[in-house]
């Protein structure tokens, strides 16, 4: 999957299954998004500086996080635009998973995260 990472979507991010099981595993966007909803660089600089901690760890030591940073969070075209697309998708997959329970409910674009 990919997710477009600029406004203008002349850039893109490549985005696997195994990326976002890890944003699942390690609960990545958990009090991620303040109240008012917005994605902007503070957010994407605070989903940083948590992963960073988290590297430090015992989590340091595994490659799923390591090459979620690596292909994604880190991807020099990551921007707020993108941590909002990437917020989306993961939405969007998590529902998916959750359609069996009769759960469904799809984020689009210029939702709020509130």
């Amino acid at each position: 999957m990919k997710i477009q990472s600029n406004s203008t979507g002349t850039r893109s991010i490549e985005v696997s299954d195994a990326h976002l099981t890890t944003i699942e595993k390690y609960q990545l966007f958990r009090d991620l998004i303040d109240s008012n909803g917005y994605v902007d660089e503070q957010v994407l600089d605070k989903l940083k500086l948590n992963i960073r901690a988290l590297l430090e760890g015992d989590a340091g030591k595994d490659k799923s996080l390591l090459d979620l940073c690596l292909d994604v969070i880190y991807h020099p075209n990551m921007k707020a635009f993108g941590l909002q697309q990437l917020v989306l998708l993961y939405i969007n997959w998590k529902n998916q998973d959750n359609c069996g329970l009769g759960m469904t409910m799809r984020a689009l674009q210029g939702t709020p995260f509130n």
